[in-house]
């Protein structure tokens, strides 16, 4: 529409305007086809928006497994089914190991049984008593035998993927030691003379029950001999220092009895240690490493924990570089792929991870190529409650699966089973002290192979030993 002359809206000149409805601004011809033209783009722009979205709307329809969220949940469904196998190997392997020390405590009773009927009829003394009693007896087998509550699932918490673990209830089977533990190595004050110890960490014992000890702030690792009152310098014992024959607050020991060497985590000089006993020649296995804890496995493999980046490494031995990271490595946290300070490790025949993982109070298990763990014991904050850790250190499984750990800080020793909401005091847990029966910031944990319990008490600067009772 034309109007008298006013000013253009985009040229400013006063000209014949005409009006635009959309926008009610005045426009002389020129701009006025300038201004359609811009219209025209700005719609002909809105149109191939719209197109692309309907061929991405298309797109979606016919093809929803490329979203991001459907990869995600394939991802889960992947992770979960994983979990799933190996939690159904392992109740596997646990079940076949409970049902078969069943049947051989049945066998038993029935073949005892047996001899009772041999007796019987050799004797030839048969009444209704005798006759009652083996009714009643075989009553008794028969009911055992038929009651499958002894071994059954235990079914999780978790609202969705349920994990699942064998228990029993033949609680008589499970392990006990003295309660008043004997002093083996040192118990004569800190210091550094040969009966002595000074803050031990991690220890090892041989088959030949021979102790290696992390002899911490004495620089040293020493060996003690059964029923030796003195132990042997078989590491450091120089000074402080970081020459080959030097340490420099060892945390941890293991014996390669293949090489007749040990491994020593030399955690002040960054660097792990290997020392050959019959030529006494050292050298060094692993460069710039906070290390802490050892273990190795039936394959030869080391594993060592960092403190500083928060994972554990492997490395076959002889290899040079960084190792393979097996756990954490994702940074501090508290997280199921992280750690906050892991110190002590563990490893079982399956190659799964055991990790005390310090200031989450927990202890940690990874299996073999898994991409996150899962808290076996503790995880529930810093506290003395049995479902509880506070500052966990030394760690040990047996071979039925059963976690052994320093609860330092609580100076007592833990036994959890995977699954467990909660663990049982096997020994200490009287208060810190130096009694027979107490334990004062317990740090390494070992077995020997006839079952005793050994105890680096730490604070006490010696090693406690705990026999098992043989009921």
């Amino acid at each position: 529409m034309t109007t008298n002359k006013t000013q253009c809206f985009l040229c400013k000149k006063h000209k014949f305007t005409y009006s635009c409805r959309g926008c009610s601004n005045e426009f002389c011809l020129d701009d006025l086809n300038k201004h359609r033209q811009d219209l025209t783009e700005e719609f002909n722009t809105i149109i191939n928006n719209f197109d692309q979205f309907r061929q991405n709307l298309q797109q979606t329809k016919e093809n929803p497994q490329n979203s991001s969220l459907f990869i995600q949940i394939d991802q889960w469904e992947k992770n979960s089914i994983d979990i799933i196998r190996q939690t159904a190997q392992q109740c596997r392997q646990t079940f076949l190991k409970e049902n078969e020390e069943f049947l051989i405590d049945i066998e038993e009773k029935f073949n005892k049984l047996i001899r009772e009927i041999k007796e019987i009829q050799e004797e030839n003394e048969m009444n209704e008593m005798n006759l009652k009693d083996l009714k009643e007896k075989l009553r008794e087998i028969s009911k055992e035998f038929n009651d499958s509550s002894e071994i059954f699932l235990k079914q999780g918490s978790q609202t969705f993927i349920k994990r699942i673990s064998v228990k029993s209830t033949r609680k008589s089977k499970l392990k006990k030691w003295n309660q008043n533990g004997s002093t083996i190595c040192g118990g004569n004050g800190s210091g550094e003379e040969l009966n002595q110890l000074s803050d031990p960490g991690g220890i090892f014992i041989d088959k030949h029950r021979n102790i290696f000890i992390a002899d911490w702030r004495n620089h040293r690792i020493v060996r003690w001999k059964r029923n030796e009152n003195q132990g042997t310098i078989v590491a450091g014992g120089n000074g402080k220092g970081n020459r080959l024959n030097q340490l420099n607050d060892p945390t941890d020991v293991i014996f390669d009895e293949q090489n007749n060497s040990i491994i020593v985590a030399d955690q002040g000089n960054r660097r792990v240690m290997r020392r050959f006993l019959n030529t006494n020649q050292s050298e060094i296995l692993i460069h710039n490493i906070d290390c802490c804890g050892l273990t190795m496995d039936k394959f030869g493999f080391v594993y060592v924990s960092d403190r500083e980046k928060h994972e554990v490494r492997r490395w076959k031995m002889g290899e040079k570089g960084k190792g393979t990271l097996v756990a954490g490595g994702n940074g501090e946290g508290d997280q199921l792929n992280q750690f906050n300070v892991p110190t002590f490790v563990f490893v079982d025949d399956e190659q799964s991870i055991y990790v005390s993982d310090l200031w989450n109070h927990r202890v940690m298990k990874w299996r073999k190529d898994a991409q996150e763990g899962i808290v076996v014991a503790g995880g529930n904050g810093r506290g003395e409650n049995l479902n509880q850790l506070d500052g966990p250190r030394g760690i040990i499984v047996d071979h039925e699966g059963r976690i052994y750990v320093a609860d330092s800080d609580n100076h007592r020793i833990m036994r959890w089973s995977e699954g467990d909401e909660e663990g049982e005091i096997i020994v200490g847990g009287n208060g810190q002290g130096n009694e027979s029966n107490q334990l004062s910031y317990p740090l390494g944990l070992s077995f020997d192979g006839e079952g005793n319990l050994y105890v680096v008490d730490n604070d006490n600067h010696r090693i406690q030993r705990f026999d098992l009772f043989h009921l």
